[in-house]
């Protein structure tokens, strides 16, 4: 860094030209952008990420809505070869319910928060409506329902103005882990109904628990007859099915022939065109570690719910994960034809005396729609939307340009190859971007952790869930092959277990169980090193990071709150924190820096807490850095060190943050980037890029300047001051002198996309700094 002389009377001199000379200028070029990625879809297989509710026009079969559990809603026009995104800037774009008025398919609800009770199934903040097709929206009820999850929303045919609500807490093993702490997630659930179109709400409570409404369905001849699922997945007495015929007023619990312990989820369909006929599903109440699920039964009612029979027991759609999967579909016009979903989806002809296996190209099923007169079957799982025009005996996918993949934390990069990457996707596996910009799979499962050698980029990582389940590749991706040998399986994991290249030790790795592992050999054999770093019980390491400069020092934080550092690359740990919520699964949540090693970031995934934080001791003390920080759960925090105070990006559940002043003060970064759940940020200077991984919208990217660094010679000086009043004065003279930079991304203090007036007291402040 050159020295700086004078600095004051240059900054006294610097204001009084810029505002004498310029009272406000509307911006010297555009604002920062981001760019999508991808993918959308994964080529060769055409998957993307879960899609959570469908809703298909009863007038044109070419029109339908989709909604990606934490991607937003999407419209297509065309029977789903195009696909438009409506809900990127609304406040979450987790959705779990949407529905279409019957009688002006210009109005459309969607409500959010996912009602499938997995750790990425997340809180939702509000109902949302539309009343131009989902152009655009209006937040309903944010008070009444934020921090919950809509399970399932109902218009009465007859009078749309009344609309019904199938409310459930947030899921996650531990229970709630997907509310993130939210103060409302406590809130009440169960049924909801709203008389003027979803302005305002009244919860349903005469003869209904305050439990979870898994699902909801209505007599359509007679709307006022309604039943609900009652499914508190951990089981409860008052699970079950509830019937009301007196549009809510009142309800009874059902019994004739159900289960009455032992229950979980329920779901629950009437048969559109003979509507005293009922289909059930009931799941297994879960164990709280999530296993145990099978479906309990399959019922089926010929009398509106007095009686039931139990159907074959033959199949079981659901395996163990009942309380995720569960959907019931009855064809629109023909009573006897029943969908009844889980992994895999399963069809009767015969009014459940028989079922086949129907499943789409992709498992996991969590939503099923008609067009009119089910000529058209539309399918929503795990990989996106499939479409049968033959009733389940063939499908077709419908992902082009649906981007609503969910992402780990686990994107790398190529260290010379722009174009290429990796990253882990929930339930898509592990895939491969190419040059020409299509990602491809090589691991399947759920894909979790991605390293790419960063010295010997041959030698990439990934893995699918679960301990050992760890994959190598050696020539540069392409192919991968098992590697890993000497990692008990019977070790607790954190589902994707982390693990790391050692940057500094050619060969060594380490990978997180509930003890951290060493290989020497490139990942294929491994020995543990260290002893248990949890406080016991079920949990596991789910993040580790190694400090760039010195391998030796290595960072651990478990899932039950404990952060550690190790002196000694790994062995021997020292406890740090205790009770750091943060999300159960994989996150990067330490930033170490790169020629600090005792210099590192913290970044805490859950609402009311210090949710973003620095130590210069290795982790002894901490100072907060959310002052003027939003309410929101921070998952990744990277840092750009170049400069004379450290820039930091903050990955949100609402996009990213930046803070240019060493985090006393904070803006959301760059226009375009959806308003989606931020799992990983990777600051990559030597190619002036941020990269973003969400989980609902994919990877995207955007342009990185060194803030301050007016003239482009990679230092914050005095020399830069003239730069800067050039660049506010005579944009045009200053893109003459400096062709080769963009002023916005180095000039724009304040993050409202614009170098103007406002951004001077924040390049003092940077250009003043020590």
């Amino acid at each position: 860094m050159r020295a700086v002389r004078n600095n004051t009377s240059r900054m006294t001199s610097l204001a009084v030209r810029v505002c004498v000379v310029v009272p406000l200028l509307a911006g010297a070029a555009q604002a920062v952008d981001w760019t999508e990625w991808g993918p959308a879809p994964i080529a060769s297989v055409n998957h993307t990420g879960r899609v959570s509710a469908l809703a298909v026009s009863q007038l044109n079969p070419d029109v339908m809505w989709a909604a990606g559990a934490d991607g937003g809603v999407w419209r297509t026009r065309d029977g789903g070869i195009t696909w438009t995104p409506l809900t990127d800037q609304m406040p979450t774009l987790s959705i779990g319910a949407l529905a279409l008025d019957p009688k002006d398919e210009n109005i459309l609800y969607a409500g959010s928060g996912e009602a499938n009770f997995a750790n990425h199934s997340r809180y939702g903040l509000g109902l949302y409506k539309s009343t131009n097709g989902g152009d655009t929206w209006t937040v309903l009820a944010a008070d009444v329902f934020a921090g919950r999850c809509f399970a399932k929303i109902l218009i009465n045919p007859q009078n749309t103005q009344q609309v019904f609500a199938a409310i459930t807490r947030a899921g996650g093993f531990p229970a709630l882990a997907a509310a993130k702490g939210h103060p409302n997630a406590d809130g009440p659930v169960g049924v909801f109904r709203s008389e003027d179109g979803g302005a305002t709400w009244t919860h349903l409570t005469s003869g209904l628990p305050n439990l979870c409404a898994t699902d909801l369905t209505m007599d359509p001849s007679s709307p006022n007859v309604l039943y609900a699922g009652i499914g508190r997945i951990f089981g409860a007495v008052e699970n079950g099915i509830y019937k009301t015929t007196d549009g809510g007023d009142s309800w009874n619990k059902l019994g004739g022939g159900l289960p009455t312990s032992g229950v979980g989820r329920v779901s629950v369909a009437v048969a559109p065109s003979l509507p005293s006929r009922l289909y059930a599903m009931i799941t297994k109440q879960a164990d709280p570690f999530g296993g145990g699920a099978e479906m309990l039964g399959a019922y089926r009612s010929n009398d509106g719910g007095t009686s039931w029979t139990q159907l074959t027991a033959l199949f079981n759609p659901q395996a163990t994960y009942g309380w995720y999967l569960s959907v019931v579909s009855v064809n629109p016009t023909v009573p006897d034809r029943v969908y009844m979903g889980g992994v895999t989806l399963h069809l009767s002809n015969t009014g459940g005396s028989s079922f086949s296996d129907i499943t789409p190209p992709h498992v996991d099923m969590h939503a099923l729609a008609w067009s009119a007169g089910g000529v058209r079957l539309i399918c929503g799982n795990d990989g996106g939307v499939h479409r049968s025009t033959t009733g389940g005996s063939s499908w077709g996918a419908r992902n082009f340009g649906l981007g609503v993949i969910q992402c780990y934390a686990g994107l790398s990069t190529h260290p010379t190859d722009n174009d290429i990457a990796f990253a882990g996707l929930q339930d898509n596996g592990t895939i491969r971007r190419d040059a020409s910009g299509s990602w491809y799979p090589v691991i399947g499962g759920d894909g979790g952790w991605t390293q790419l050698n960063q010295t010997e980029p041959n030698y990439v990582y990934g893995e699918f869930q679960g301990t050992g389940n760890f994959y190598r590749s050696t020539n540069g991706g392409l192919g991968f092959n098992y590697a890993g040998i000497g990692i008990n399986v019977g070790d607790r994991n954190c589902f994707l277990p982390p693990h790391l290249v050692d940057p500094k030790t050619a060969g060594r790795m380490i990978y997180g169980t509930h003890r951290v592992y060493e290989s020497t050999d490139y990942g294929l054999s491994w020995t543990p090193i260290s002893g248990d770093l949890t406080g016991g019980g079920v949990a596991a390491i789910r993040s580790l990071a190694i400090a760039p400069s010195d391998s030796n020092i290595v960072y651990a934080a478990t899932n039950d709150g404990r952060m550690l550092r190790s002196d000694d690359a790994g062995k021997n740990f020292a406890l740090l924190l205790t009770n750091v919520p943060g999300w159960p699964r994989i996150t990067r949540e330490f930033f170490v820096h790169p020629s600090k090693p005792l210099t590192v970031y913290l970044a805490v995934g859950r609402f009311n807490e210090t949710q973003i934080r620095r130590s210069t001791d290795g982790g002894q003390n901490w100072q907060p850095l959310d002052a003027s920080f939003p309410d929101l759960p921070v998952n990744v925090a990277s840092v750009d060190v170049r400069g004379r105070l450290p820039i930091i990006f903050a990955g949100t559940d609402a996009g990213v943050y930046r803070s240019i002043n060493g985090g006393r003060s904070w803006h959301r970064y760059g226009n375009g980037l959806p308003n989606a759940c931020v799992i990983d940020v990777q600051v990559q200077a030597p190619r002036s890029r941020l990269m973003a991984a969400t989980q609902g919208r994919g990877v995207w990217k955007t342009a990185l300047g060194l803030p301050g660094d007016l003239n482009g010679d990679a230092a914050v000086d005095n020399f830069d001051i003239d730069a800067f009043v050039l660049a506010l004065t005579n944009p045009a003279g200053y893109a003459q002198k400096y062709p080769n930079i963009d002023p916005i991304l180095v000039g724009d203090m304040n993050g409202d996309g614009k170098l103007n007036n406002f951004d001077i007291d924040g390049f003092v402040e940077l250009i003043s700094a020590p």
